[in-house]
């Protein structure tokens, strides 16, 4: 019989659950407490509400095997009104703000690489597209205009054109100095166009083709009691080609790139270019002036002021 007693008894020692601390216990039942919401019971004003915290407290206890004390219980109820195992956070400061970072640099260092890399590229497209050009018309510009007046210069002793090339120079140089490129490379263009005008060669013949004009008088609409005589002339080059050069018309003012136009000539070369045409349909003294490399305009053999129309 003792026999018997002793093994329940060694029995009832293994089924029953091993002791806990009870400040660990209190912490337990405010867990429990916000974890299923017993937490809501706090605000009835029921006045066995305790009890029925307890009771309920108790039931998921004895539910776990787990033997907790009245006491425990009240405890931790109390534990849960003073928030007593509440964690509160230190106050916000610099030094927080910097552990806070450290911890979340994987969330948010994505974030500031991507950034840095977009200004990086954003710092490397001004560098090429923008600062780059900008740089290199700051070199470049200027050694470009210095090339074009030395060349004009060094092909011409023509007093007209050198005045134009150093107007062309200074109005280039001005631009530069205050960064205006796109005015600097007009007077680039200026000068070659110079250039070009100054390399140019030709003859000035009156055309005496069938079916051609080879000359016209028109009455000027500010004297209609006088007239105005024009040779029908075009520039033919060393190998036989007529050239297309930009002429100012006298009546409007515009100046067209044409192949033939209107020389101003007085009365008489008119008449004897005329006579000279009837005689027999040929025109033996066509060649009217000449333009030699390195001179500006053309030199006449006739009586002209150079001036012209281009429409008649």
């Amino acid at each position: 019989m003792s026999q018997v007693v002793e093994q329940t008894s060694t029995a009832l020692a293994v089924k029953e659950p091993a002791p806990l601390d009870e400040l660990m216990l209190a912490m337990d039942v405010v867990d429990t407490l916000r974890h299923r919401e017993l937490v809501l019971e706090r605000e009835l004003e029921a006045d066995d509400r305790d009890q029925q915290l307890l009771a309920r407290l108790r039931e998921i206890y004895t539910s776990q095997g787990i033997v907790v004390t009245d006491d425990v219980l009240a405890q931790g109820v109390r534990a849960l009104r003073e928030e007593r195992f509440v964690y509160a956070g230190p106050e916000p400061s610099f030094g927080r703000s910097l552990a806070t970072l450290y911890v979340t640099r994987a969330r948010w260092g994505r974030w500031v690489g991507g950034t840095v890399a977009l200004v990086a590229v954003a710092a490397l497209a001004f560098q090429l597209l923008v600062r780059g050009p900008e740089l290199r018309q700051i070199e470049q510009v200027p050694a470009d205009l210095q090339s074009a007046y030395q060349t004009v210069v060094s092909e011409t002793q023509d007093a007209a054109a050198l005045v134009a090339a150093q107007r062309y120079f200074s109005d280039g140089e001005a631009a530069v100095a205050r960064r205006d490129f796109d005015t600097a490379r007009d007077s680039i263009g200026e000068l070659r166009g110079l250039d070009a005008r100054l390399e140019q060669e030709y003859e000035l013949r009156v055309v005496s083709r069938p079916g051609e004009q080879s000359g016209v008088w028109r009455v000027p609409s500010d004297n209609v009691a006088s007239q105005n005589y024009y040779l029908i002339v075009e520039a033919i080059a060393p190998n036989g080609a007529a050239l297309k050069l930009p002429i100012r018309s006298e009546e409007d003012g515009r100046t067209r790139a044409v192949r033939t136009w209107g020389l101003r000539v007085d009365e008489d070369t008119f008449n004897k270019v005329a006579a000279d045409k009837r005689d027999d349909g040929i025109i033996q003294k066509a060649v009217v002036g000449a333009k030699r490399r390195g001179e500006l305009d053309p030199k006449y053999s006739v009586a002209t002021t150079g001036a012209a129309i281009t429409n008649w």
